[in-house]
This record gives C-alpha cells, sequence and structure tokens, in this order.
C-alpha cells in the first residue's frame, strides 16, 4: 500500500515523526493523544470526502498544516482543495523529495507564523542546517529536503567550515567498516548532493572537493 510501504517509511528517513491511519474517524483519537502539526490526506477517503475533512480541520484546529495528496489533479479539484482549507495539494504519483520538501517548506511556514515578532527573525547570511538537521537552507532563506546520509556529512562538515574533511572521517560516518566501503560511492553521495541543491535551490553549494584529501564547506 502506498501509504505504509512508501509514504510513511521515506517520511520517516527525512526526519518526520509520522502517524499512518487509513480511516478519517481515526484522526479524533490522534488529536486525542497529541495534536499533529501536519495532516496530510487523500480526497477518496472511506465514508467522507478528503474536502470535507480539510474544512473540518481548519475550521477546528486553527494553525494546523494541511497538505492535500491525491490522484485528483485537475484544475477544478485543486481549487476546490485551496479553498476547502489546503495549505498545498500535490498530485499523485508525486516525488517523494518534492513531499518532503513541501512540509518542510509548511513546518516552517507554521513556525514563523507562531513568533512573535516575526520582523526581529535575524537574517542567516550563511548555510546552515534546518528542522533538526533534515533540512538544508541557503543564505538566501530557501530550503531543501536531506536524506539521513546528506544530513550526516553536512553535519561534520558545516562543524568545521573553511577546513578540509578527510575522507576517512566522512566515510566513516556511512559506514561501520570502512575497508570494504567503497570509496567511490562517497564521491557519488557529494555529487548527487551538489545537482540536488543546485536543481531545487538555484545555488551552488559552496562544498568543495580537496583532491587527495577530503572535502571543504566554504563560507565567507
Amino acid at each position: 500500500m502506498l501509504r505504509d510501504q512508501i509514504l510513511a517509511p521515506n517520511l520517516r528517513r527525512f526526519g518526520f515523526d509520522v502517524v499512518a491511519i487509513g480511516h478519517p474517524a481515526e484522526l479524533d483519537g490522534i488529536f486525542i493523544q497529541r495534536r499533529p502539526d501536519i495532516v496530510v490526506l487523500d480526497v477518496g477517503l472511506p465514508e467522507r470526502d478528503g474536502f470535507s475533512v480539510s474544512r473540518e480541520l481548519r475550521a477546528t484546529q486553527g494553525g494546523i498544516g494541511i497538505v492535500m495528496l491525491t490522484g485528483r489533479g485537475d484544475s477544478a479539484n485543486r481549487v476546490r482543495g485551496l479553498g476547502e482549507g489546503a495549505d498545498a495539494y500535490l498530485a499523485k504519483p508525486v516525488d517523494i523529495d518534492v513531499l518532503g520538501a513541501t512540509l518542510h517548506s509548511l513546518a516552517r511556514r507554521l513556525r514563523m507564523q507562531q513568533m512573535i515578532p516575526p520582523a526581529i527573525t535575524p537574517v542567516r547570511r550563511e548555510w546552515s542546517l534546518d528542522n533538526g538537521g533534515w533540512a538544508l537552507r541557503s543564505p538566501k532563506g530557501n530550503t531543501v529536503a536531506l536524506t539521513k546520509t546528506e544530513s550526516r556529512l553536512l553535519s561534520a562538515l558545516m562543524l568545521l567550515p573553511n577546513n578540509v574533511v578527510p575522507r576517512e572521517d566522512l566515510i566513516g560516518l556511512l559506514t561501520d567498516n570502512v575497508f570494504e566501503f567503497d570509496p567511490h560511492r562517497l564521491d557519488s553521495i557529494i555529487h548527487r548532493l551538489r545537482r540536488k541543491v543546485r536543481d531545487a535551490l538555484g545555488e551552488p553549494l559552496p562544498l568543495n572537493a580537496v583532491h587527495g584529501e577530503g572535502y571543504v564547506i566554504v563560507t565567507p
């Protein structure tokens, strides 16, 4: 099943605490245990449709985040979903990175709305990790979701900006057996990370290779 076999485990990989349910009636029990920050809804639900659930959540739960994820991707349904209170409306099949980035962006916006006053929020001038290390924020304030591996590597590199982190140290973050680990795999992960950041944010990540030594995050 899409929910249990793909969505839930992959969203946990992006750092979200996920509770997967299959019936709108189960929402009441979830809210009794603890109020979620964001609810991801399908339109086609047992007994009720996602539009009415979204409308009810928006009326009763105030600033909760609502994302509709459904196979109904036409403009009419999209407009209806947003009109019924959804913060974002995504059509299936959805790229899991897009879903993760959407949820991180919504979570950040919800936190900002709770800040008083938002105008005093300091402006960040450097690349940094956000959401507990599960998102990378650029100096312009844009973010991209990270996998567990990407988060580990960037955490180590950002602890020592402008200093070369040896390849052996980075490989040690990825495996328990450094002797059987293919060192070219590290280069591939770094290459994919750079491309991912460039494509998602339109900004080059200042992560440079130092031949024969390792990698370095360059900051002003």
